[in-house]
C-alpha cells in the first residue's frame, strides 16, 4: 500500500502538534510494511513560507501522485484543501485511484470562538492581542472555507477526539467522522544530562503562547498560591503572539521570582524540563487533542488539565491526572495543591498515566485504527 501524507509543519523545522502526529503515523504504517512518502514544505517539497503552503504545495503534489502512485492521499489540516479539490478533480483519471482521507485536528469555527476574553466571575483574567484578533477576522475565516472544502471532498474525514469529531460534524456540515487518536513513542526523546535547566520542583507549561491556552488563569492561580507555597515555581516552555501580554501580567502580579519564560526549544530539550517538574499544567480552554499531554504522561510526568476538547478522553481525573473547569482559579488552585502536597499520589497519577499511554497511544495503535477507518472501507485497493 503506498500512503501520501501531506502537511504544512513537521519536525524539526516546525513545533507543532499536526506535524508529529504525521512522523507518528508514518512510523507506524511503515511497521506494518506499507510505503509511506510526506509531502511539506522546504527541500523536496513546497517552496516558500507557510502562509502560501496551500497553493504553493499543488504543482509539487501534482508530480508527486505522478511518480508515487499513491493508493491513499491524506491531508492534514485545511491547508490541504486545494490539495483536495485538485485530487477529487484527477481522481478518475488516475491509476490506482486514490482514496482521499482527511485529518482535522480541530475545527476553526471553535478557534474562531476561542479568540475571546478569559474571565472568572466577571472579572478579566486576560485579553487576546491584534495578532490574534486578526488571526480571527482575517486568517481564520480563510481557514474555516479551506476546512470545509476539505471535509466535503475526503472520502473519509477524521479527528483525533470524539469532541472534535462532533464539533467538525457540527461545524462543516458533514457525517460520520471517525476518531483517530493522537499518539506518541515514534520519536524517543529522551532527558539528557544538561546543566542549563531551572532547579527541580516548578511546574511546567509547554505549548504556544496564544490565548486559548489559558496562561493568564494559571499565573493568577500561582498569585494565589504563593502564600501558602512560597517556594511555588511555574517554567513557561513556548513562544508565540501572546507572550508579551503574559509578560506584562507577571509584572502586575509581581511574579517575577515565581515565573520563568524559557521561549522556544528544541523537542529534544522537553523530557529534560520535564525530569525536573512536579506537573505537565494545560489550562487551555480549548483544544484539539495536545499532544504535549501525551508525551508528559509517556513520561510518567502527572497532568493538571482543562476539562475541555478531547482531554477526558485521555486524562481520568483521580486516576491519570486532574481535570478542572476551564478558566477556574478556584479548581486549579486545588489541583496544583494536592501535587504540592502529596507527590507520592502524583507519582502514583504518573504511572498510571504512562501505563495508558503504552497501551493505547502508540504508532503501532494508530497504524491498526487508521487501516481500520481507511482501508477496510475500500476492499478493491491493491495492499
Amino acid at each position: 500500500m503506498r500512503v501520501l501524507l501531506i502537511a504544512n509543519t513537521l519536525p524539526h523545522t516546525d513545533i507543532s502538534g499536526v506535524g508529529e502526529q504525521v512522523v507518528q503515523l508514518a512510523a507506524g504504517l511503515e511497521s506494518l510494511g506499507h510505503e509511506v512518502r510526506v509531502l511539506s514544505r522546504g527541500p523536496g517539497g513546497a517552496p516558500g513560507p507557510k502562509l502560501l503552503f496551500p497553493l504553493t504545495v499543488v504543482p509539487v503534489f501534482l508530480w508527486e501522485i505522478k511518480k508515487f502512485r499513491p493508493h491513499v492521499i491524506q491531508v492534514h489540516e485545511s491547508d490541504g484543501g486545494l490539495v483536495a479539490l485538485v485530487a477529487r478533480t484527477l481522481a478518475a483519471m488516475l491509476d490506482p485511484q486514490p482514496r482521499l482521507v482527511a485529518l482535522l485536528q480541530v475545527s476553526y469555527l471553535e478557534e474562531i470562538r476561542a479568540v475571546r476574553p478569559l474571565r472568572e466571575e466577571g472579572l478579566v483574567l486576560g485579553r487576546p492581542g491584534l495578532r490574534e484578533i486578526s488571526f480571527r477576522w482575517l486568517k481564520a475565516p480563510l481557514q474555516v472555507v479551506l476546512g470545509l472544502m476539505t471535509a466535503w471532498l475526503a472520502d473519509e474525514v477524521l479527528a483525533p477526539s470524539q469532541q472534535t469529531a462532533h464539533e467538525i460534524e457540527r461545524d462543516y456540515a458533514v457525517s460520520e467522522v471517525q476518531v483517530l487518536p493522537n499518539v506518541t513513542g515514534a520519536r524517543q526523546l529522551v532527558a539528557t544530562g544538561e546543566t542549563d535547566l531551572p532547579e527541580p520542583g516548578y511546574l511546567l507549561f509547554v505549548g504556544r503562547l496564544r490565548i486559548r491556552k489559558g496562561v493568564e488563569v494559571l499565573l493568577h492561580t500561582i498569585d494565589r498560591l504563593r502564600q501558602q507555597y512560597p517556594r511555588i515555581r511555574l517554567v513557561v516552555v513556548g513562544g508565540g503572539e501572546h507572550r508579551s501580554r503574559l509578560e506584562s501580567v507577571v509584572e502586575e502580579l509581581d511574579l517575577g521570582s515565581q515565573v520563568e519564560f524559557v521561549g522556544p526549544c528544541p523537542a529534544e530539550r522537553v523530557p529534560a524540563l520535564m525530569s525536573g517538574a512536579l506537573a505537565m499544567v494545560v489550562p487551555s480552554i480549548y483544544e484539539g487533542m495536545p499532544l504535549v499531554i501525551l508525551e508528559a504522561m509517556a513520561a510518567a510526568l502527572p497532568v493538571v488539565a482543562s476539562r475541555v476538547s478531547g482531554i477526558p478522553e485521555v486524562v481520568e481525573d483521580g486516576r491519570s491526572g486532574w481535570l478542572v473547569a476551564p478558566e477556574s482559579i478556584d479548581e486549579l488552585a486545588v489541583a496544583l495543591a494536592e501535587v504540592h502536597d502529596d507527590p507520592q499520589e502524583a507519582r502514583r497519577r504518573g504511572q498510571e498515566g504512562k501505563l495508558l499511554v503504552a497501551a493505547s497511544a502508540t504508532p503501532a495503535e494508530a497504524a491498526r485504527r487508521w487501516s481500520d477507518l481507511v482501508l477496510s472501507r475500500q476492499p478493491s485497493v491493491e495492499t
